[in-house]
């Protein structure tokens, strides 16, 4: 109450200075106007904006979001890939992603579930405690950025809740220092194994076609890797198949072991070609 009548007698003393007001009435108008627009900044309720943040397949608030490229709606990828490996059209729109190869036409968009992280409290936390437990379900060694990101996550969060903001800086700048030192280049990360196996005459095979990466890595990474290798002018020149299956861009390597290769012995064997233009 005491800093709503500071508000107020501040306002009236810089409209008296400024306007050089003296009709009482105009006074109480323009001050009325100016309460208005003070209550115009409120507080949003998350109820408010589920149906933005929310995966319209499962209901459930945006994991690992995945955005249509054709009309922008966006759902969990794992909700989106099962949907779309019976369907060829959006779940909201019905608009057709493509014919024959929707994967191709879906993208991670990093910025939306970054936003949903922030807004949701706990959920990135939760999510994490899923994977560990799944990778410990199914007795694998837990990745190091699943391991790493809980207590990172918590210090973000609580950091912009205190809106220290200079803190938040800081401590990122020290964590980026720290891994500059370290030097890891996410060699603790969880390993995936491949075979990149040439299947066309234009394109000759690799001279080291084993290799051993972080399973964060995606098919975009693979494509430039093997774009320098064979010293072509560009990595869109490539196709990336698993199963005789077109890779998207976005797939990470973990997301393909999954979905694609469905945790079959090591290596991962992915095939590559000249890209074909699909109807």
């Amino acid at each position: 109450m005491l800093l709503e009548l500071v508000y107020l007698a501040m306002s009236w003393t810089v409209l008296k200075s400024h306007f050089k007001i003296h009709h009482f009435d105009i006074a109480l108008t323009l001050l009325d106007h100016l309460m208005t627009l003070k209550m115009l900044t409120r507080k949003i309720k998350l109820w408010d904006i589920n149906a933005h943040i929310t995966c319209r397949l499962c209901s459930g608030y945006l994991i690992d979001a995945t955005t249509v490229t054709e009309c922008l709606h966006t759902f969990c990828r794992s909700c989106l890939v099962k949907y779309l490996e019976e369907n060829n059209t959006c779940p909201s729109c019905r608009i057709v992603i493509h014919q024959s190869h929707p994967l191709q036409y879906i993208g991670h968009d990093r910025t939306m579930q970054d936003i949903v992280y922030k807004l949701v409290p706990g959920l990135q936390e939760a999510e994490m405690r899923k994977q560990r437990e799944f990778y410990h379900k199914l007795g694998m060694e837990v990745p190091g950025e699943i391991k790493g990101d809980i207590y990172m996550t918590k210090q973000h969060t609580d950091t912009h809740r205190n809106g220290d903001t200079k803190a938040d800086d800081n401590a990122n700048k020290e964590a980026e220092e720290k891994q500059e030192d370290n030097h890891d280049y996410h060699r603790s990360d969880e390993q995936v194994s491949i075979c990149l196996e040439c299947n066309s005459s234009k394109l000759r095979g690799l001279k080291r076609k084993w290799i051993r990466c972080s399973a964060q890595a995606t098919v975009l990474h693979l494509k430039k890797f093997i774009a320098k290798k064979l010293n072509l002018s560009s990595f869109n020149e490539l196709d990336i198949l698993c199963n005789e299956e077109i890779l998207g861009k976005d797939h990470t390597l973990k997301f393909v072991v999954v979905t694609r290769w469905r945790f079959k012995k090591s290596p991962l064997l992915l095939h590559y070609r000249p890209k074909m233009d699909l109807l």
